[in-house]
């Protein structure tokens, strides 16, 4: 089967949507498929190999010329040779940099135009890439890394006449963030450009009943595939004394970290004995507000000294930040669609404190490994954390059992094979119909 994947890149940090695309199409490639990702607004950010292993088209819908298309009517009609200019790898890896830092109502205006396809103001970066499809080999499927991509699924349906499938991977939490009458509008386009979807694939249980209920769709149009990671480079914690209390994901306020040091000052408050705590993940300009109120509060305390910031981690430094761990944390205040940080932690062993939202009540049935606490709630949140530290055999056995977990049920292998179903069952449907088209006329 020949694929073609879109995914978006973030250029400056690891990303869990990306991670899990990587691991998915390499796998599919490895079994004989014929499979190109193509990135998308900005470089793709990948665990070691680079992606050596699964080609990498040209990036394209680069994100400077989509904003400045958006933004002033004359980049809508600037010359290939400009556009090329802002497409420099290290143009867009500054913008990355920066890329937080755009006001709502852009990322609203943005979207919206995004949604529309051919119909939006970047109608100049879709032609481009519909010619570079063009030229290759007529693939049998093409996927869309998630859903806020859509609005690609008329023209290439148009133009190549071929199923497109969709990941959904978290879009509700952006869109819903967006001002009125953006967010309105974008989840209205959203729901017009399903229609030329041929299947959805939801990364959880809970996360395909989400966007169900968003977009209105049959039962039948959203299929769960829940995610997987590629386990094989990490290994058993041996966390030291005094233990240490770890968190791996953005530096910001929507992935808890706030919740997270205020439990940490709880914990520290009511449990005499010393405990570390150790935050990693991807911190970009627009977080460093919040990291440095961060510091001052821990350091008001006389904690400072006890917790340590590794602001956007390498794979090996990944891996390694798991084996020193006691337990893993991150108290996300919104509902995760699948938050693959918590199956990296438990593939190390290290027992987990999720809350009880999202999808981490489904991850932890399944894998086990973890207890659950009330979501937004510091105190509950320290107090979990007391119940493992004061019971470390307990704790031990815990991420034993979570590892063997997420072995059985959330590996990259199990995950590619699933993928590779709905795939299957998407491409022999639509050859099915089109055969009875044809004999029908």
């Amino acid at each position: 089967m020949r694929i073609i994947h879109f995914t978006p890149g973030t250029g400056n940090f690891f990303c869990g949507s990306c991670l899990r695309d990587h691991a998915a199409m390499k796998r599919l490639r490895s079994l004989g498929h014929d499979v190109v990702m193509v990135p998308l607004y900005l470089p793709l950010v990948l665990d070691e190999d680079g992606g050596e292993n699964v080609p990498l088209a040209p990036l394209f819908l680069g994100g400077v010329n989509m904003y400045l298309q958006q933004k002033f009517r004359l980049f809508r009609r600037t010359p290939a040779w400009i556009d090329r200019w802002f497409d420099r790898r290290g143009v867009l890896l500054a913008a990355a940099k920066r890329a937080g830092m755009t006001r709502a109502r852009d990322l609203g205006e943005l979207a919206v135009s995004t949604l529309r396809g051919t119909q939006g103001h970047q109608r100049k970066e879709l032609e481009k890439l519909l010619t570079w499809l063009r030229e290759q080999d007529r693939p049998d499927l093409v996927s869309f890394s998630n859903g806020l991509l859509t609005g690609l699924a008329a023209a290439v349906r148009e133009e190549f006449s071929v199923p497109v499938v969709c990941s959904l991977q978290g879009e509700d939490s952006f869109l819903e963030a967006l001002p009125e009458p953006y967010r309105s509008e974008s989840w209205d386009l959203f729901r017009r450009n399903s229609e030329e979807i041929s299947r959805f694939i939801a990364v959880s249980e809970y996360y395909a009943e989400v966007m169900r209920a968003h977009l209105r769709l049959d039962p039948g149009s959203i299929e769960p595939v829940l995610n997987g990671a590629d386990l094989s480079g990490f290994r058993d914690s041996e966390p030291g004394e005094p233990p240490a209390i770890g968190y791996l994901a953005r530096m910001c306020y929507g992935k808890g970290l706030e919740t997270l040091v205020d439990a940490y000052l709880e914990l520290r408050r009511r449990r005499p004995q010393r405990v570390l705590l150790h935050v990693a993940g991807a911190m970009t300009a627009v977080d460093e507000p919040l990291v440095a109120k961060q510091r001052s509060k821990l350091k008001r305390a006389g904690l400072l000294g006890d917790v340590e910031f590794f602001p956007n981690v390498t794979h090996e430094e990944k891996v390694e930040f798991f084996r020193r761990l006691t337990v893993f944390s991150v108290p996300a205040h919104y509902g995760e669609a699948f938050g693959l940080y918590v199956v990296e932690a438990l593939a190390s062993a290290v027992p987990v404190v999720q809350p009880a939202h999202g999808a981490f009540p489904e991850v932890l049935a399944r894998s086990g490994g973890g207890l659950l606490c009330r979501p937004n709630d510091p105190e509950d949140l320290a107090a979990k954390w007391i119940q493992l530290l004061d019971r470390p055999e307990e704790a031990r056995n815990l991420g034993r059992e979570g590892q063997a977990g997420v072995r059985a049920y959330f590996t990259a292998d199990r995950m590619t094979a699933d993928l590779l179903r709905v795939f299957e069952e998407v491409v022999r449907g639509e050859q099915q119909t089109s055969r009875n088209v044809a004999v029908a006329s």
